[in-house]
């Protein structure tokens, strides 16, 4: 019997309980200024957590980040200010996809170069190694007669 009350209480309690939020629970009435707060605080990174946006964060200072962004976006500022707003106080770090600029500019070419001098090795390397193969002499011909 007393399994039954248990069973019973432990329903209630679940059935009764409300949705848990995630870590940002911001809500702002204006569903345009809305999306634009939800893709700025995904943008930034948190400078406490480093590999999670502030969004994602449970630091403080992610909390007090979210709360900035959400005040000058009720404000009345682009993105680009509220960026350029956190790159002038944290610097270029806080973003997670950097501006081009002549200071990063590796990080925008070396992929690329690296794509292209790994593909010049691979392209050696088959070379070589198919004029290896035509001078050996134990790979017969294609008439068999090796």
């Amino acid at each position: 019997m007393c399994r039954a009350w248990l069973s019973l209480a432990c329903l209630i309690a679940l059935g009764s309980t409300r949705m848990v939020y995630g870590i940002d629970a911001t809500s702002i009435d204006d569903p345009v200024l809305e999306a634009r707060y939800l893709s700025l605080t995904h943008e930034l990174r948190c400078m406490q957590c480093q590999n999670e946006s502030i969004a994602d964060s449970p630091v403080g200072l992610a909390s007090d980040l979210r709360r900035e962004v959400r005040s000058m976006l009720l404000a009345g500022r682009s993105d680009e200010e509220v960026r350029n707003y956190m790159v002038s106080r944290y610097g270029e770090f806080i973003l997670f996809r950097p501006r081009f600029s002549v200071r990063n500019a590796w990080l925008w070419g070396a992929p690329p170069l690296f794509l292209l001098i790994g593909l010049w090795v691979a392209v050696r390397v088959v070379r070589q190694r198919a004029a290896l193969v035509a001078t050996d002499p134990d790979i017969p011909d294609d008439d068999g007669r090796g």
